[in-house]
């Protein structure tokens, strides 16, 4: 496994096209996932922000329309489905709040899902492409780590993915921790075929 970061370049980069959309929901509505917020993702996004000493991450589906996280850890431990009608608005660092959906042009995540594999954004604003993105100015984003849930059928479900407001130097261990943490979250995931997963 080699430390893959993102490379400059000197262009915004618009959210990439995603030729397996289609799939994805089909596989998602299989799964009973993308609808809902479930505790057992909550309590996973609270153990990868632990992990990674951020004050926010994800567990993130996404589908035709927008971005879903069905797991959701924020620094106030409120309820993120509270406020701003469920919507991602206001500053990370102290403004309203995050909630359970975002547009899919906004942040970091469809790029992971069509890429097919981790992401890491030490510094966003080191990366023209990235450091574009909405949720830079709108939101307070500053480094981002994720990682796609990519399944035995081989579709990418969606992303877990860790955010700070600051910089942060991931380095390889960061990169070995979101990748590590993505497969063990597939892998309860695939579970729920089988019946070994309570749905919520």
């Amino acid at each position: 496994m080699s430390y893959e970061p993102a490379r400059p370049a000197g262009r915004l980069l618009l959210t990439p096209q995603d030729k397996d959309v289609a799939a994805r929901v089909r596989r998602l509505r299989r799964l009973g996932l993308g609808a809902r917020a479930e505790p057992a993702f909550d309590a996973f996004a609270d153990r990868l922000a632990e992990v990674t000493a951020v004050p926010y991450s994800m567990v993130n589906f996404i589908d035709e329309n927008r971005q879903f996280f069905a797991g959701l850890h924020t620094p106030d431990g409120g309820d993120p489905d509270g406020g701003l009608g469920g919507e991602l608005g206001g500053e990370l660092g102290g403004g309203p709040g995050v909630g359970r959906y975002m547009a899919r042009d906004y942040g970091f995540c469809p790029h992971v899902v069509v890429r097919r594999k981790a992401l890491v954004l030490e510094d966003v604003c080191d990366y023209p492409r990235f450091a574009g993105n909405p949720v830079v100015d709108e939101i307070g984003v500053r480094s981002y780590l994720g990682a796609p849930l990519i399944d035995h059928t081989g579709i990418v479900l969606g992303t877990v993915c860790a955010v700070d407001i600051e910089p942060r130097p991931w380095g390889r261990a960061g990169l070995e921790i979101i990748k590590s943490m993505a497969a063990e979250l597939v892998e309860q995931i695939e579970l729920r075929e089988g019946g070994g997963l309570p749905e919520g």
